[in-house]
């Protein structure tokens, strides 16, 4: 198993508009409203509105965002996995 350079989980937020996290391991899901990366300390929403993702890396672990972020969020993984993206997306 190939091991990632970002281990540590970082959050910056300018002005709202524009967000940069460390430590993403994956993007299950995006629209212009609703982001939702795997990270190291559990899943990350990210809600808002006219968002686009500008660069992701995943090999250093690297997610840059741009739009109007109203909510950031960590949701608890369940076992299923599935029961989380259904609720989110209903």
């Amino acid at each position: 198993m190939e091991e990632r350079t970002s281990s540590r989980h970082t959050i910056t937020l300018d002005k709202r508009e524009k967000l940069s996290a460390s430590g993403v391991t994956d993007v299950l899901s995006f629209d212009e409203e609703n982001i939702v990366a795997q990270t190291d300390k559990g899943m990350l929403v990210i809600r808002g509105s006219d968002l686009h993702i500008n660069s992701l890396d995943l090999d250093k672990g690297e997610l840059s965002v741009d739009g109007n972020v109203t909510c950031l969020s960590y949701e608890e993984e369940s076992m299923g996995g599935s029961g989380f993206l259904r609720r989110l997306f209903k």
